[in-house]
């Protein structure tokens, strides 16, 4: 297992004011952002292909250091969500097509979806991904079925609550919808998950 300061990281990625921002001050989408299209028929063609589950609303209410409260298309057609509603345990992975350890991890996360799904949720965001068919094809090649949100305009890194630069990214988000804790980088084993959630989400696995 590769070392890693969790806490001093999530220190610094839940920051008060945006790194990433989606929008200019004048609040004019910056050219091409409209066109990332997260649902087509071919989207859903594949998804349906790879037996990607839907996507389930959450039913709270934000709270302080929680998720952003940014609402998410779900990956190749389902229902909206708002993260700020989303309740744990949960763990929320961040991932692109572009992000090569993100190709190494997902399968990582997908066997810990099949042994674990049924104590801790998991699900993934497509993250700043220009080309959502490859990210869908991606999802099939790596067995990925747990659901999928969609955010190619990084609307969650630019919401000055949650602030990251890079990818992957692993959110763990607890009963009450408080981040718990925050894991930057490649997660190479479902073992290394299982500590994860152990320590951040307090959930004997």
């Amino acid at each position: 297992m590769r070392g890693r300061v969790v806490a001093a990281l999530a220190a610094a990625l839940l920051l008060s004011a945006p790194v990433l921002a989606a929008c200019g001050d004048d609040g004019v989408a910056p050219p091409g952002e409209a066109k990332v299209d997260v649902d087509t028929p071919e989207l859903r063609e594949l998804k349906a292909a790879a037996g990607v589950e839907d996507c389930a609303p959450g039913t709270g209410q934000p709270v302080e250091q929680g998720l952003p409260e940014v609402t998410l298309a779900c990956f190749g057609g389902g229902p909206d969500v708002d993260l700020a509603a989303l309740r744990g345990p949960l763990v929320l992975n961040f991932w692109a097509a572009w992000c090569g350890p993100c190709r190494e991890e997902m399968p990582v996360i997908q066997a810990f979806h099949e042994r674990f799904g049924d104590r801790v949720t998991v699900m993934g965001v497509d993250y700043n991904d220009p080309q959502p068919e490859r990210a869908m094809q991606l999802v099939g090649e790596t067995g990925v079925t747990y659901p999928l949100l969609a955010d190619p305009q990084e609307r969650v890194g630019g919401s000055g609550s949650f602030a990251f630069r890079g990818l992957p990214l692993t959110a763990f988000v607890d009963a009450d919808g408080q981040v718990a804790g925050i894991d930057a980088g490649e997660i190479e084993s479902v073992d290394e998950l299982v500590d994860l959630v152990e320590r951040h989400l307090g959930v004997a696995l």
